[in-house]
């Protein structure tokens, strides 16, 4: 039964996700906040929803540019590539984002007789960002149902898998990850040297799975 949104960003997590609960997806929903990789993100998550038959929705949040301050809405030379401690990969947390589009995504999910939000947020993210962690996604999940008619659930299924676990199950489902986007540069290449590039190379490694990603290196 397809009563599901998806948060899908074109990245190796969410469009794991987006094949996993391809059935169950009526909606995926793309958000352009301005950040730096957003336009190459883009290309991959329609790619997929086109390749699965899904609607896919682009919505811009320019006001996150405007106002919010992160290294992802600034300048590829504001991204860190070199060490990588948690105070240099903090430069790269957008305040709050997880809990705007999953607010937007309940009410489209709401409007449209929905009654779940997929997003897929993993346990190599908790340390970082605070909206990734469980304890976050367990307390929006709350007032998500608690303030919608439908009692509209948050479906977080990979919020305690590792990356390299994530990948294992895309490759189980046939997807080639070099058809998705990690790199926070934002380059037409991924540059193989920030947090997400040396991220997305770890857990294919670990996973086993040859490696088809164009990196600038």
């Amino acid at each position: 039964m397809k009563d599901s949104v998806i948060v899908l960003s074109g990245g190796m997590d969410s469009t794991t996700m987006l094949y996993e609960y391809k059935d169950n997806i009526a909606l995926a929903i793309t958000f352009d906040y301005g950040s730096i990789q957003n336009a190459e993100e883009q290309i991959f998550a329609s790619l997929h929803c086109r390749k699965l038959s899904i609607q896919h929705l682009i919505i811009p949040l320019d006001f996150m540019h405007k106002y919010f301050k992160s290294a992802l809405l600034s300048s590829p030379e504001d991204i860190p590539t070199i060490n990588y401690d948690e105070e240099n990969m903090k430069s790269t947390v957008v305040p709050f984002r997880n809990g705007i589009m999953l607010s937007i995504a309940c009410g489209i999910a709401e409007s449209n007789n929905l009654n779940r939000v997929l997003i897929a947020n993993h346990s190599g993210d908790h340390s970082i960002y605070p909206d990734c962690r469980p304890e976050f996604i367990e307390s929006i999940a709350k007032t998500i149902s608690l303030g919608t008619y439908r009692n509209i659930e948050v479906f977080a299924p990979y919020t305690n898998l590792s990356k390299k676990k994530i990948a294992e199950k895309g490759n189980f489902l046939g997807i080639d990850y070099s058809e998705t986007y990690s790199c926070y540069k934002g380059g037409r290449l991924h540059c193989g040297k920030c947090a997400t590039c040396r991220e997305r190379r770890e857990a294919l490694l670990m996973a086993g799975i040859p490696d088809n990603t164009k990196y600038e290196e």
